[in-house]
């Protein structure tokens, strides 16, 4: 009982509304212009929390393993630094996580694509592999990105721009260039949670040698950073969607701005590192709940 606790510990289930929010915006959008499937959404609800709980085993693996996960750390502890998982078992997890996330996003190609579209059956393909090593390559390895100050780049590509856009591509076969407005709203409240959680970890990420953007930027700027990324995300997703308004319901996602900018302003007061840690919650919650709004809005 107490391995099977780890694992859902490592696994980060916290952060798993977080990852499918792209999804529900990029659905949402492809139904509103009727062509919504069930067998796709579901499995790219699948694929997405598989990226998700791959790339959450992968931190733990390779923050471990590089030191970063130390006593100095201030966020809960990891499985790994634990002592609940070993390292061999970490690293079965995250092969196992890997070969079961890949089946399920070629059933997502299949399905969407079938036989008629081989072209952009290759390219989800490659896509979803470098999903898979981008999940991976966060932390771990000796080239790891996350570790270069460029975890908030890839966060935005993948949960924003791949999430968004790429699920609805899956449906619609539409270079819609407008969905990209708000696919970059939630890539940037996702950049949010990670930039957050930099903060929260930036003098034991110096320490150890985790270069992440706060450590290069500093906190004063990594809290205006934060401002902008939160005010942008809102106000792109409203140009989006008063570009071509019919409704007063498609504005309801505005709701979700009261939490967030309840957040800014305990950001901007912050002086205890460890004080950042629920506001982790907050702002992924609030993300999530500004793409179930949103597409209540669209339904609507």
């Amino acid at each position: 009982m107490k391995k099977t606790r780890a694992w859902f510990s490592a696994a980060r289930l916290r952060t798993l509304p977080l990852s499918i929010s792209g999804i529900l915006v990029g659905s949402a959008i492809a139904a509103d212009e009727g062509f919504f499937e069930i067998e796709i959404f579901l499995l790219a609800i699948i694929t997405t929390l598989g990226l998700q709980i791959l790339s959450n085993f992968a931190n733990d693996y390779g923050d471990f393993t590089k030191g970063t996960d130390n006593e100095e750390r201030v966020g809960p502890m990891r499985a790994l630094q634990s002592g609940k998982i070993t390292q061999a078992e970490m690293l079965y997890g995250i092969i196992g996580t890997a070969a079961i996330t890949l089946c399920f996003a070629i059933a997502l190609i299949y399905v969407s694509f079938n036989a008629a579209d081989f072209g952009y059956a290759v390219f989800f393909f490659l896509l979803g592999v470098a999903s898979i090593a981008a999940a991976i390559k966060y932390t771990v390895g000796k080239s790891a990105y996350g570790y270069r100050g460029l975890g908030d780049l890839f966060v935005f590509v993948f949960f924003g721009i791949v999430g968004v856009f790429g699920s609805y591509f899956l449906y619609s076969k539409n270079l819609n260039l407008l969905v990209l407005l708000p696919a970059a709203s939630i890539g940037m409240l996702s950049m949010a949670v990670l930039n957050l959680n930099n903060m929260r970890d930036r003098e034991a990420d110096a320490k150890a040698g985790k270069i992440t953007l706060v450590v290069k930027i500093g906190l004063k700027k990594a809290k205006l950073y934060q401002g902008f990324l939160v005010r942008m995300a809102i106000f792109l997703t409203v140009f989006y969607v008063l570009y071509d308004f019919e409704k007063w319901t498609e504005l309801l996602f505005i709701v979700a701005a009261i939490p967030l900018f309840l957040h800014l302003n305990k950001v901007s007061k912050n002086e205890n590192p460890v004080l950042l840690d629920p506001e982790l919650k907050v702002v992924a919650l609030s993300t999530f709940l500004f793409a179930v709004l949103f597409g209540l809005g669209q339904f609507l």
